[in-house]
Order: C-alpha cells, then structure tokens, then sequence
C-alpha cells in the first residue's frame, strides 16, 4: 500500500502530463505549461536564467527551473530509465532527472554543459544547501541515464547505448516513503533551452548489482 501524502507536503501545483506510462501529476514552476508530450518522449522548454541550486554557504538559492514531477512509493524498489537529449548552448545549460522530497531537499541527476564547453555528467545532493560534483564528459548529444532503488541505497548510473552502464554515485536511501521523481530543463547563464526524454521506463524491482549498475 502507498503511503499517504499529506496535503501541505505535496510539491509545485497540480498537473496531467503523461508519455510512456508515466504519469507526472505535480508541476513547480509551470513545468506541466512547459512540456510539448509526443507518442513516445517528451519535450520541456526553460526560460533563460532558470535552475535549482542552494549556494554551499546558504547565501542565495535559486529554484525557477520547469520540473515535472511523478510520485514514488519509496518503500518499494524502483528503477527508472531514460534517454536524455538537451540543446546545450551556454553553461549549465541542462537536461536532468531530480529526486524531489521539499524546496531544500532533492537530488539532480543532469546532462549539462560545463565551464570548458563539455557535456558533462552532473550531479547535486541538496540538503539545506547543495553540493556539486561533476562527473565524466560524454561527447554526445544524448545519454541514458538510470536511477535504481532497492529501499535501502540509491544508485544513479549513465549509458551511451542503454547497454552497458557507468556508476555515477550510489548512496543510502533515508528519504521519506514520499519521494517524487522528476524531469527538469535549465538555463542558469543562458536564454533558455529544450531537453527531451525519450525511451522512458519505470519498472518494479531494483538493478541486481549495484556497482555494475545492472
């Protein structure tokens, strides 16, 4: 049985987006507005100046960015899987996947553009503040990215061809039975870009091997 969500916990405003068997019935910051769906993928389009991120000192955050949002019973393993295809123009210009449990407490899983030009793996685990870790270059204009929970750790992983899979960071999972995972596009420096998802999976059960990421 899912776990109940309290009124006041719920995120962003009430939405109907739906690609691939998915279903993302929360939005913040207008993502549902955002997002062009097709038979087998989905489109979101930021506005320029757009993210999520709370400084490491605590002195500023910013939190505009489109995100789509589908609940998660967090008490049973999941993997989710998806190609990510951003337009990466300016830097941190990015397609990403979030973890979403409050406003100060998420995790980003991104396809971005990094301060040398590259396209890079990027993640960031906010808790009060954020931190920040760049992760392989992938010269590519798409990955694949996975997020696998077996209720007790959390891996996220990468793949150029969904075949073979890259450990990016695995963690424990002490987050609440009320999770919600989430599609995002930002443009924290530039006027705004488009990243669409395409060959989305959500399936029962966690990866057997958490290391190899299969």
């Amino acid at each position: 049985m899912t776990s109940p969500v309290l009124g006041q916990d719920l995120p962003g405003s009430a939405a109907k987006v739906a690609t691939s068997g998915v279903v993302f019935e929360r939005a913040l910051n207008g993502g549902d507005g955002a997002a062009t769906v097709g038979q087998d993928d989905l489109s979101l389009r930021s506005g320029p100046k757009t993210d999520f991120f709370r400084e490491t000192d605590g002195t500023t955050a910013y939190g505009n960015a489109p995100v789509l949002l589908s609940r998660v019973d967090n008490t049973r393993p999941f993997t989710f899987t998806v190609r990510v295809a951003p337009v990466l123009t300016e830097t941190y210009d990015a397609g990403a996947l979030y973890l979403w449990v409050r406003e100060d407490k998420w995790l980003k899983f991104a396809f971005e553009r990094d301060e040398r030009g590259l396209s890079r793996i990027v993640t960031v685990r906010t808790d009060g503040t954020s931190d920040d870790n760049n992760h392989d270059a992938v010269a590519a204009p798409a990955v694949h990215l996975r997020i696998s929970s077996d209720t007790k750790s959390i891996g996220f992983y990468y793949s150029r061809d969904a075949k073979s899979w890259q450990l990016v960071r695995v963690f424990r999972n002490d987050y609440p039975a009320a999770l919600w995972l989430g599609l995002s596009a930002q443009s924290p420096l530039g006027g705004g870009n488009i990243a669409r998802f395409s060959e989305m999976r959500m399936t029962p059960g966690s990866i057997k091997d958490f290391r190899a990421g299969e």
